[in-house]
């Protein structure tokens, strides 16, 4: 089973290089760290979920993209990998701009050294795409790394302010009548107005500082715990069938580790009702779970219309969430995704989206399985 494998099985089927690829997965990873371990002093102490990161799945998109008639073009024309990865690097390491490209290139060439090893002839055409995935994920990391240090609390202030207007003035307006009243009885329901708006405004309040506190340089407050993601899952897909019908399809193993449970159980609810909003009515949504080098994957996949390439990054961004959620009637403030994101990278992992109109959408959080040595990792404004 590849990471990717919980996608489209329709896409197509894989070249003989493509499997050979997959097949020396473990041994392109193995070598790929040691040389990183080696050459990169960034990389020398990093323990090794948080080096090997979203390499696997890198690698698994890289060889899907050498097989004629697949669905996937350029490794990174279509996901979001190696800007998550990008992203992490920023959070989690001290790296510099030139590691991250030093990563890239030292995979680079390990994978042509293993497959040479191995007997694997690559056809023209194969070289330049292996080229042309990874040339694209540097692009995609470098931009993610300068991203993850630029702050736009400008927006977030615009977006707060515009939203919170509404129930600010109705209060006003009920204290101004109770201020003119006299009679207790029109009191009452002008206080109680006070107090719902007052009361949603505080809402609002809260779920925009859990969706923004890394734009402040701050964590979110985990409460680590030993459970059985799987079991997590299947509750989070039980809940949903008994709400939309039997539509939710659960896949995987075991894996049992440490995170937040009910801050993951938020973020499933929110990916699978993302999917059930945004996908193919009436076509099932699958939930998977795997692990693999010490971290585990969460997919939500729904078929159906894919997220366009250029708003891939913009939909786990709090500012461009929330005024696409007005500009297209939605309600709320379309921080479900960004919300996601924070959990994730708050257990030291990340989330990740892959999209088109043949493979319909996954969403990934990827992760430590003990998360308990990453929920204190420094920030940027630290």
């Amino acid at each position: 089973m590849t990471l990717t494998s919980n996608e489209n099985p329709n896409g197509g089927e894989l070249s003989a290089n493509a499997k050979r690829m997959l097949e020396l997965r473990e041994a392109v990873l193995q070598a790929w760290s040691l040389r990183l371990r080696a050459t990169v002093k960034e990389a020398e102490n990093l323990s090794h979920p948080i080096l090997i990161n979203t390499f696997p799945c890198l690698y698994d998109r890289i060889a899907e993209a050498i097989s004629p008639g697949r669905a996937r073009g350029a490794e990174t024309d279509t996901n979001t990998v190696a800007a998550e990865h990008g992203g992490e690097r920023a959070r989690l390491t001290n790296y510099n701009a030139q590691a991250v490209v030093s990563e890239y290139q030292l995979l680079r060439w390990t994978i042509f050294d293993v497959l040479k090893e191995h007997g694997v002839q690559l056809g023209g055409e194969e070289f330049s795409s292996i080229n042309a995935s990874i040339d694209n994920a540097i692009r995609d990391a470098i931009n993610a790394f300068a991203l993850a240090q630029l702050a736009l609390r400008e927006r977030f202030v615009a977006a707060l302010t515009h939203d919170l207007r509404n129930p600010l003035a109705t209060a006003m307006a009920a204290a101004d009548l109770i201020k003119h009243s006299t009679d207790p009885e029109q009191m009452r329901p002008l206080a109680d107005r006070i107090m719902n708006n007052l009361d949603r405004m505080d809402g609002m309040i809260q779920n925009l500082l859990d969706a923004m506190v890394f734009h402040t340089g701050e964590r979110l407050s985990l409460s680590i715990e030993a459970f059985d993601m799987l079991e997590l899952v299947r509750e989070v897909a039980e809940q949903f069938a008994s709400v939309h019908g039997a539509l939710f399809e659960v896949q995987g193993s075991t894996v049992a580790g440490y995170w937040d449970r009910d801050a993951l159980r938020r973020c499933i609810e929110n990916l699978a009702g993302n999917a059930v909003k945004h996908g193919a009515k009436g076509r099932p949504v699958r939930l998977s779970v795997a692990a693999l080098h010490e971290r585990v994957a969460v997919s939500v996949h729904n078929e159906g219309p894919p997220i366009l390439p250029e708003r891939m990054e913009s939909v786990f961004q709090v500012f461009q969430r929330a005024v696409s959620a007005r500009e297209e009637g939605s309600r709320g403030w379309g921080i479900g995704l960004p919300y996601v994101r924070g959990v994730a990278e708050s257990h030291g992992g990340s989330v990740t989206v892959d999209s088109t109109a043949q493979r319909g959408t996954t969403f990934t959080i990827d992760m430590p399985i003990d998360s308990r040595p990453f929920q204190y990792a420094p920030t940027l404004a630290e």
